[in-house]
């Protein structure tokens, strides 16, 4: 009690020179120092991370947006670590933390009432729809591995199913949407500057070490490196870093603020700058949709007819000219406008043909997981396992069937319209309803790009598109708000905007 006394009305520093205070942490010092030198590195690293680790889980319990915060930097992060970080599954990071912001939400809210109302929408039940599909493929008789399935299912239905009704329940603010543009352009540009450090410099030892591996058949051509940053792959980066400089720019072209619109415009250069020096000819198109997309959605038809315009003079210069050949990665990006010119075109073309004969009395597909990389891990006897798909709706087409495929679409385009729909005839603030119509443009760029790639239910772009929808789905609840914080003369877009 006489210890406590004395230090009650000391401050920090005081305390630190308190006889007792030493003494504790003199022991304190010795025990640590004991446990590290019996355990080793390994335990003082852990040591190490424990306390931001416990800051870090007392912060997520009250405040459960933490853990979508979370969610962002491993969809960015996660695949790029493993190659540094080798036989850890980091990808199922993403499936704990959501699981885990499910708890913190239960927890938080306990004692308090929470408006469930926010989850009571469509896209809510179109993710359910789509993750019941993706159930019942279990009992796909064509299916040759359950375990496929669920490694598979995860970016096909289920971050689909969990994190759209967090985003709608807690993550239904203005400050979150702009926290949310603020992560993406964040970590573009840092996606950006590696990809030019690999392109420039060199890959790093864990780098070449995966292209040495796995990576130099897809990354390596004619000798020539297709640049994939701390993504999946190449194709990925370019998607992705397409999607970012088109929602970047657009958002640049809308928002308020000098710094908003010059972080915006830094986001979308190095966006688009990240989706060049990729090499994928696919991600074209994520630029030339979006911005189509965005014209029409803000009713602007003089600006449609002159952007038409100018995809033309950039379809021309492509297809018709030679200009700036000895640029690789101009050069790979002027195949994609003549596929006749294209090998692995022509091969993409066959390999369909062969699919349509072997899908045509299959209408439920091979079972999810059957195709691509994880067809190749689970089941590499099985038949589409020894088919490149590509494309997403390809691969789609060949787990779950024409059914899964028009199921697929179906839903992608109730998405699409009713969003639009909103953000055409429903939203009323001009800047609001710019920064939506870059939402949008960015997810119709990724679906233009999904027939190329199996790009959609990847990683960094799967998250953001959901996150995307539900901002887009919400946006008349943000306009309510959007409305009264500036009748009160305040930002919209202040960070920790408490009103």
């Amino acid at each position: 009690m006489n210890l406590f006394s004395s230090l009650k009305d000391k401050n920090g520093a005081e305390k630190l020179q308190h006889p007792a205070v030493i003494l504790i942490l003199i022991v304190l010092a010795l025990i640590l120092g004991y446990i590290i030198a019996k355990g080793g590195l390994m335990v003082a690293v852990a040591l190490l991370v424990l306390f931001p680790g416990i800051i870090f889980a007392n912060r997520f319990l009250n405040d459960p947006r933490v853990g979508i915060y979370t969610i962002i930097a491993l969809a960015f992060l996660a695949i790029g670590l493993t190659r540094y970080i080798r036989g850890v599954p980091l990808g199922l990071s993403i499936d704990g933390f959501l699981v885990l912001t499910y708890i913190a939400i239960f927890f938080r809210y306990f004692y308090e009432k929470v408006s469930w109302s926010q989850i009571n929408r469509d896209i809510v039940y179109l993710s359910i729809i789509w993750f019941l599909y993706s159930i019942l493929q279990l009992v796909n008789p064509e299916a040759l591995s359950r375990t496929a399935w669920f490694y598979a299912m995860r970016g096909i239905s289920l971050y689909m199913l969990l994190l759209i009704p967090i985003a709608l329940l807690i993550f239904n603010r203005l400050r979150y949407l702009i926290i949310f543009l603020y992560m993406w352009g964040a970590f573009s540009i840092l996606g950006t500057l590696k990809g030019l450090q690999q392109l420039y410099i060199g890959p790093d030892s864990a780098e070449q070490y995966w292209l040495d591996t796995v990576g130099a058949v897809t990354h390596i051509l004619f000798g020539e490196l297709r640049v994939f940053s701390f993504y999946s792959d190449a194709g990925q980066f370019g998607a992705a870093q397409g999607a970012a400089g088109v929602v970047g720019l657009l958002t640049a072209l809308s928002i308020k603020g000098r710094f908003n619109k010059i972080f915006f415009i830094v986001m979308g250069v190095a966006g688009l700058w990240g989706m060049m020096i990729s090499g994928t000819r696919g991600a074209m198109i994520v630029p030339m949709v979006g911005g189509a997309t965005f014209i029409l959605l803000r009713k602007n038809f003089k600006a449609f007819f002159i952007g038409s315009i100018l995809m033309a003079l950039i379809y021309a210069f492509f297809a018709y000219t030679y200009i700036g050949q000895g640029n690789s990665q101009i050069r790979r990006m002027r195949t994609a406008f003549r596929p006749e010119d294209d090998a692995s075109y022509l091969v993409r073309l066959e390999n369909r043909r062969i699919l349509s004969n072997y899908l045509a009395n299959k209408p439920f597909g091979g079972g999810i997981g059957s195709a691509g990389d994880w067809g190749k891990r689970f089941s590499p006897q099985g038949f589409l396992a020894q088919i490149a798909t590509d494309s997403w709706y390809v691969q789609i087409w060949a787990e779950q069937g024409i059914i899964g495929l028009i199921l697929h679409l179906s839903i992608l385009s109730y998405i699409l319209l009713k969003g639009s729909y909103i953000i055409m005839f429903r939203l009323k603030e001009p800047e609001l309803r710019g920064i939506m119509s870059a939402l949008m443009a960015g997810f119709t760029g990724i679906m233009g790009a999904s027939y190329g790639n199996g790009v959609l239910g990847q990683m960094p772009t799967g998250v953001m598109i959901y996150l995307s929808w539900s901002f887009i789905f919400m946006s008349q609840q943000l306009e309510r708000e959007y409305i009264y914080l500036t009748a009160k003369k305040l930002s919209p877009w202040s960070f920790d905007n408490k009103t």
